[in-house]
């Protein structure tokens, strides 16, 4: 009788044990690398001529345990993020460290870094999605402006007490492949809002899951008209385009005495025609006119040339060129063809360095409109930190993606931390937050209440091309 009482007891025991040592596995599994090492993951093709085949989702999405910006890969930071996949944080943090030693400017480490700093100590979770290839170098600005408000949050003690932790997620500026990742967002309730996406495409693509998810998102780069309509949880720290179009439209009646001018449009970005839309009726109530060309960069014959001879032999007396990102190159081509001959204006797209680079003296006196310069504010904070940070002036896209980490941790001051209570801290008429770019207030439509200035290129040394983008005088 004892015998068997014994047994059994044994059996208890162990089956105890098994449940016990099972739990705590569970326990200890990370829901947040769970999701981005699923393997369970649809496949997801780019539109048009898929680069590489299907991709899946999982290769997108990274806390810090897989390299995601291949291009800044050193022997450290594959160490960092090996430590980081098998939860050894210390050993993430040194040799993430290492990496910043020798490439400072690399916002993916600084972020992981960052996030293996957090990851004892029940961080807040936000994700931010960029066209890493899609764009590099505007997916390194807004990770930089992302990385920067992270950093300045977690070093004054966090939200409520708990570091910000960033998952980043690679969605090429694709509709198609936003899209499927905005589910795959919506999906873990951890994640509390969402920074993205840089193209208005892919931004009104996804906006309806997001929506549907009760999942912030705000847009530091999307500024077609289109996502004013998109919901009550989509949000964005860039202006709306109105702003961009009356600027331009005020500075070439009044101060370039353009009175006819041409518009080089992209068909295929919906940025493009909005501001072609808003441009227009902008120049009819300022006394101009827009002179109808046939200039469309997203035509399968587009011809520079044609462009700009039409142009010309319209009577147009100034062109402005409105790019979509991945067709800065062609917008670049028509300033070169053009060869100053006729005034050129252009859209915040073209705030790049590859604009400078490849257009050389051929877009020296454009004039942009865009949402910020550093030196274009008198609070010059950010610009510094940006400078010791980054080693080098940083442009609008970081500034209004740091913009967005401070309107999230502003809604999550105080009050409960989820995605519900956060979105009606942004939407009330009292929410106010200060950023890069000047005190943040969100219209009714999710859109920020601010303005455009006009910047020129102008020869000078910052940039490393000989050409620089200034603030213009007496706007």
């Amino acid at each position: 009788m004892t015998q068997k009482n014994d047994t059994a007891i044994l059996i208890l025991a162990f089956l105890a044990t098994v449940a016990l040592l099972g739990g705590g596995f569970w326990l200890l599994k990370d829901p947040i690398l769970q999701m981005l090492q699923d393997s369970e993951s649809s496949q997801v093709s780019s539109e048009g001529s898929d680069r590489g085949g299907g991709k899946y989702l999982q290769k997108r999405l990274s806390l810090g345990e897989q390299i995601l910006v291949g291009a800044d890969t050193t022997p450290q930071k594959e160490a960092g993020v090996k430590a980081f996949g098998e939860k050894d944080f210390e050993g993430a943090i040194a040799e993430f460290e290492a990496s910043l030693q020798d490439r400072a400017n690399d916002p993916e480490t600084r972020i992981y870094l960052n996030n293996a700093k957090a990851a004892n100590s029940n961080p807040i979770i936000i994700a931010t999605s960029v066209p890493i290839g899609g764009n590099l170098n505007i997916a390194k600005e807004i990770l930089r402006g992302v990385a920067q408000g992270q950093e300045r949050i977690n070093q004054n003690g966090g939200i409520q007490g708990r570091p910000l932790q960033i998952v980043i997620v690679n969605d090429d500026n694709s509709p198609k492949i936003a899209t499927q990742l905005a589910k795959k967002l919506v999906e873990n309730e951890r994640i509390i809002a969402v920074i993205g996406h840089n193209s208005s495409n892919a931004s009104i693509a996804a906006a309806p899951d997001y929506e549907s998810g009760q999942l912030v998102m705000i847009s530091s780069s999307s500024d077609a008209k289109k996502l004013s309509e998109a919901g009550d949880y989509i949000f964005r720290t860039i202006p709306s385009i109105r702003f961009q179009a009356d600027t331009l439209s005020r500075y070439a009646v009044n101060r370039a005495n353009i009175k006819n001018i041409a518009i080089c449009v992209d068909s295929g970005a919906e940025y493009s025609t909005s501001l072609k839309t808003e441009f227009t009726s902008a120049m009819f109530a300022d006394g101009g006119r827009v002179t109808p060309i046939d200039c469309d960069l997203a035509a399968s014959n587009f011809s520079a040339e044609t462009a700009v001879s039409q142009a010309i032999s319209s009577g147009a007396d100034g062109l402005l060129l409105i790019p979509a990102v991945n067709r800065l190159n062609l917008a670049v081509e028509v300033t070169q063809v053009n060869q100053r001959r006729l005034p050129l204006l252009g859209s915040s797209a073209m705030y790049t360095i590859e604009t400078l680079r490849r257009g050389q003296a051929a877009v020296k006196g454009m004039v942009l409109a865009v949402p910020w310069h550093p030196d274009g504010i008198a609070e010059q904070s950010f610009s510094q930190d940006a400078i010791a940070l980054w080693g080098g002036s940083v442009n609008w896209r970081t500034a209004l993606a740091y913009d967005a980490v401070q309107a999230i941790a502003k809604g999550l001051e105080e009050g409960k931390i989820d995605r519900q209570a956060l979105q009606k801290d942004l939407s009330s008429p009292n929410f106010v937050a200060e950023g890069a770019s000047g005190a943040i207030r969100f219209l009714p439509s999710g859109d920020r209440d601010g303005a455009a200035l006009l910047i020129k290129i102008e020869p000078g040394g910052k940039s490393g091309t000989g050409l620089d983008f200034v603030p213009l005088l007496g706007q």
